[in-house]
């Protein structure tokens, strides 16, 4: 009777430079993670924000880097932030950047109910200021200003001059290959 040989997982080390953290990810070898996907919640990290990074994992030089892909706020943590009384104002477009397609979809919320053409103005302008912005940047400076909160305040400030907003977030952000 022959007998079969046990592979066995080990866990190797996934550097993360977007957040300067290392995750730790199962597989028979090194080379079996590549192209596999890690999902990390950033909730800690953005004090509170409750948000879900998808990072895509590289093998460069015998190390496993992770590079992000798609980012996500949780549905608990914005359904928390629309109050009574107020509206909420969505999107959904895609555009493009120096090396991916984005599929962008912001989220703004008004102080008080305003009108539909309000809103509609909103979104407009929103989806304008955001295609601006994306069209010289790479993904990873895309992804380091959004969890700084550099993409988000400038945007505020500008929706301001049409109507006050309580929140102005970008829900989700995925980069799809061009």
């Amino acid at each position: 009777m022959a007998q079969k040989t046990k592979r066995k997982q080990k866990f190797f080390d996934v550097e993360i430079p977007l957040i300067n953290k290392i995750a730790n990810l199962r597989a028979f070898e090194l080379k079996d993670l590549d192209g596999k996907f890690l999902k990390y919640d950033l909730t800690r990290i953005l004090k509170g924000k409750s948000a879900i990074i998808q990072l895509k994992v590289k093998i460069e030089n015998n190390q496993a880097i992770a590079s992000p892909r798609k980012i996500r706020l949780m549905p608990s943590y914005l359904k928390r932030m629309v109050r009574k009384g107020t509206n909420y104002v969505e999107d959904s477009f895609f555009t493009d950047c120096k090396d991916f397609q984005l599929k962008i979809k912001p989220f703004l919320i008004t102080r008080r109910k305003v009108s539909r053409a309000v809103r509609k103005a909103l979104r407009e302008k929103a989806k304008e200021e955001l295609i601006e912005y994306f069209k010289d940047k790479d993904i990873d400076t895309i992804f380091q200003d959004l969890l700084k909160n550099q993409i988000q305040k400038p945007l505020s400030l500008k929706l301001k001059k049409i109507y006050p907003l309580s929140l102005c977030e970008i829900r989700i952000l995925e980069a799809r290959e061009k």
